[in-house]
């Protein structure tokens, strides 16, 4: 979908902001970039919809060379999220909303039906917010509506630079439930930039871990919880040496619900088993069931492990 090769960006004679990246990230997924300041994953972001020209290298979308694309055919099909939301005051949320299509002609009815669509896939109904403006949003509600808007004309990609970080804690945990929600209803190719483990985490199908300007692992957060490529990584996650002593069973295990659960009954595991053991099994399944002797007490999912680690990650920055 996305492949980076021998990608390089450099400022001037000698500062090199990215190093010769080569990735690809597949069609569908979400693809969450990290690492501290200054490390360029933001510059990776904007390379990709041309906001920053690379220095060497080819980035593809489709097979295509980005280059070879009309600048603004590339960008109405890459939809765009930034931490600053960015929403026009004097327009209405309909009208921020209804940007590109405008500019891509649609009819009026198909419009309004998008924006309808739109607010009530994210819990904002059309009649009370359509014609507000955004000031009378809160963040949380003006981030949404950010969000929306890069969906509005159905790109096949989404790019978000940090969108959730100026946010206070309860909106953005509930905003990043919405983002994985919506995205099992709409499956885009997300490119997500954060510095928060915690969030890369918790939303990320694989996660790209960065540092000077260079990729130094690529995994899905179990890879990277379970076998960190070196200290640096093993630091930022936040882990101490061995990552299966930060957690008990009955820390993770959730109630079993029938109705959600029932599938994953003949993927039991005892409550004494161990917990690399277990984690073993969520490496190739979304949850496993837990049982005492033949009772089942209730569920482990990978998400219940992941959410754990990182909100203990984030406990001991803080």
């Amino acid at each position: 979908m996305i492949a980076f090769e021998n990608v390089t960006k450099t400022y001037g004679s000698n500062q090199v902001a990215v190093n010769s990246i080569n990735l690809e990230i597949q069609k569908g997924e979400f693809f969450v970039i990290i690492g501290p300041s200054g490390c360029g994953k933001t510059t990776l972001l904007k390379m990709i919809n041309r906001l920053i020209h690379l220095t060497e290298g080819t980035i593809r979308i489709n097979g295509k060379r980005i280059s070879d694309y009309n600048i603004h055919e590339l960008r109405w099909n890459i939809g765009y999220v930034l931490q600053q939301i960015a929403l026009f005051p004097h327009m209405t949320i309909e009208e921020n909303i209804a940007v590109v299509p405008e500019m891509k002609k649609w009819s009026t009815t198909a419009i309004q039906q998008r924006v309808h669509e739109l607010l009530e896939m994210v819990g904002l109904e059309p009649d009370k917010y359509s014609e507000r403006k955004p000031k009378e949003l809160s963040g949380g509600e003006q981030q949404r509506v950010g969000v929306i808007r890069a969906l509005a004309a159905d790109p096949e990609i989404i790019l978000m630079d940090e969108p959730f970080s100026a946010l206070d804690p309860i909106s953005r945990t509930k905003l990043q439930d919405d983002l994985l929600e919506l995205q099992r209803a709409i499956q885009k190719t997300i490119v997500f930039v954060s510095h928060d483990m915690q969030e890369a985490l918790k939303l990320g199908d694989r996660i790209c871990v960065m540092k000077d300007g260079e990729i130094v692992q690529i995994g899905t957060p179990q890879d990277i919880i379970q076998n960190p490529v070196n200290d640096f990584v093993q630091k930022f996650i936040g882990l101490k040496d061995d990552p299966f002593s930060v957690f008990t069973i009955q820390q993770v295990i959730q109630p079993f619900a029938k109705e959600e659960h029932q599938n994953y009954v003949n993927y039991s595991v005892a409550v004494e088993d161990s917990l690399q053991s277990i984690l073993q099994q969520l490496a190739q399944l979304e949850c496993v069931v837990v049982k005492n002797g033949t009772e089942i007490i209730g569920v482990i999912t990978r998400q219940s492990v992941l959410q754990f680690l990182a909100s203990e990650r984030g406990e001991g920055n803080d």
